[in-house]
């Protein structure tokens, strides 16, 4: 295998916005490992992510003991779980043999190493000083971590269910006006392949070195659910711009950080529960500002909606098939009616309302015993005999 080039790796292996601790202290170092670990074939991202926990667990047996030289030592061998934590996904993208299992052992690995770090760490501190505190910065710790990527989880969940729902309704309504200029104009039947829904965030992440206002101008009907949040904060466009050069996010303060500064930064300065205050607080307020920017990006999108899809008159006000004995009415309509009558009054939800809803499943099919047994069941004499015949 030739030598491969480090600016070709760091292109195809780099993500365009990442951390600035990834960005600034762990991808320099993680591209010229990954240049020397490709070479191999028998090392794997499962491998790779694998030896990402033992490092970890390694750095934990070190916390656990407390003293100095031992922190020290640990927060090294985090910062190198770290290093191959990242090193399995850059190696999957290279090779391009990533796997979906490989990313759910990543994602698990992670909050299995912060487990232990944060047990370690805080429980080493507490043999030594017998300070209770420290175990409440070790409940903090794992805590607010599995809150930041629970919060993550949930809120991208809920933009792809907006961004579904407005994708459904603007085509649907796309496909009726074409349909009414069709029989209007009695013109050509629409091209098979329509344009789709364009959203903003999606043209920002291709052309990340231009404005946002620049772009609706360029393209148009644009979609866009952060328009208050721009509109109330408008210097974060410039402030995003320029970190946007050195492939900064403008999440200062993530999950990535709050590790660094808990397992890092605090065992080497010896200041455990003041860096944990800091860190916790400073993750607090960006997570308080990430949900903010969510609230406003509902706003937008109910705005939105309304727009696309007007919301009936009786909306906000209790159905009224669903107040007492109103159901007996359908019983007027007959055995013919009532189906259609039932469905439309009590429809099912839509599967785009939540990511993870299943309908019930269908009755199972009527095996040939079964229908036979119904039809017994109609004879004059099963109803004479009820139950004699089996």
């Amino acid at each position: 295998m030739g030598k491969l080039s480090l600016k070709a790796v760091q292109k195809l292996t780099c993500k365009k916005r990442d951390a600035w601790w990834t960005v600034l202290l762990v991808d320099p170092v993680a591209t010229r490992m990954l240049i020397g670990m490709a070479k191999f074939k028998f090392i794997t991202p499962n491998r790779v992510t694998w030896a990402a926990l033992f490092v970890g667990l390694g750095s934990a047996y070190f916390f656990l003991k407390g003293d100095a030289w031992s922190l020290a030592i640990g927060a090294a061998l985090y910062h190198l779980s770290f290093i191959l934590d990242c090193i399995d996904g850059k190696l999957a993208r290279l090779k391009g043999n990533g796997t979906v299992f490989g990313g759910w052992l990543d994602y698990v690995f992670d909050r299995i190493r912060v487990l232990f770090c944060a047990l370690a760490l805080m429980g080493g501190q507490y043999l030594r000083t017998h300070n209770e505190l420290y175990l409440l910065a070790a409940l903090a710790v794992v805590f607010l971590d599995m809150l930041r990527y629970v919060d993550a989880l949930q809120i991208y969940k809920m933009r792809m269910s907006m961004r579904m729902k407005i994708e459904k309704v603007t085509l649907e309504r796309k496909r009726l006006e074409e349909e009414e200029a069709e029989r209007q104009e009695r013109a050509a039947a629409p091209e098979p392949d329509q344009p789709g829904v364009v959203f903003i965030e999606d043209l920002l992440r291709e052309n990340p070195g231009v404005e946002a206002e620049v772009l609706k101008q360029q393209q148009g009907d644009v979609v866009d659910l952060h328009a208050q949040f721009r509109h109330r904060f408008p210097w974060y466009t410039r402030f995003r711009q320029a970190l946007l050069g050195s492939r900064i996010r403008p999440h200062l303060i993530s999950g990535i950080e709050f590790q660094m500064f808990i397992f890092i930064v605090a065992p080497l300065i010896n200041q455990i529960l003041w860096t944990t205050a800091v860190s916790a607080a400073a993750l607090g307020a960006f997570e308080l500002v990430i949900m903010y920017k969510f609230w406003l990006s509902t706003r937008d999108f109910t705005r939105l909606m309304e727009k696309l899809a007007p919301t009936p008159p009786s909306a906000g006000t209790i159905a009224e098939h669903l107040h007492r004995g109103r159901h007996r009415r359908a019983g007027d309509l007959g055995e013919e009616g009532r189906p259609e009558t039932l469905a439309r009054q009590f429809p099912l939800p839509e599967q785009d309302d939540d990511l993870g809803f299943q309908p019930y499943p269908q009755p199972y099919p009527q095996h040939a015993q079964d229908i036979e047994t119904q039809q017994l069941r109609a004879l004059p004499y099963w109803v004479e005999n009820e139950g004699s015949v089996r």
